[in-house]
């Protein structure tokens, strides 16, 4: 399944971006990191990547998620990921992503952990 993104404006400064679908390299994927790089550029520090129905990602997918990482963290904000599933957890560990890539739960604790820091 193409990967879908839905935004949750939680504040001007706060999003929470739902993905459902599989992170992998095609024309939705790169419809998704566009609009994920939109959310920056209009004033977005504090980004949930929440991964609770993605099942799947490639090197691709990794990528446009460190990328994203990295945009904002040039810009003082941060990103958390929630709801990743073992798969995704596995891949993170392996590529030792995991150590950049801040895990939670669900979204409510993402936010929580953004609001804090």
């Amino acid at each position: 399944m193409a990967i879908q993104a839905a935004v949750d404006q939680i504040s001007e400064t706060t999003a929470v971006v739902t993905l459902t679908g599989s992170l992998t390299l095609g024309t939705t994927l790169k419809i998704v990191d566009t609009r994920l790089q939109q959310l920056v550029e209009d004033g977005v520090h504090r980004l949930v990547l929440d991964l609770s129905y993605c099942a799947y990602s490639d090197s691709a997918g990794l990528g446009t998620l460190i990328h994203t990482f990295g945009v904002l963290s040039e810009r003082g904000g941060s990103m958390r990921l929630c709801g990743v599933n073992e798969r995704l957890a596995a891949m993170f560990k392996m590529t030792r992503t995991d150590a950049l890539l801040p895990c939670d739960p669900d979204r409510e604790t993402s936010l929580a952990a953004l609001a804090s820091a």
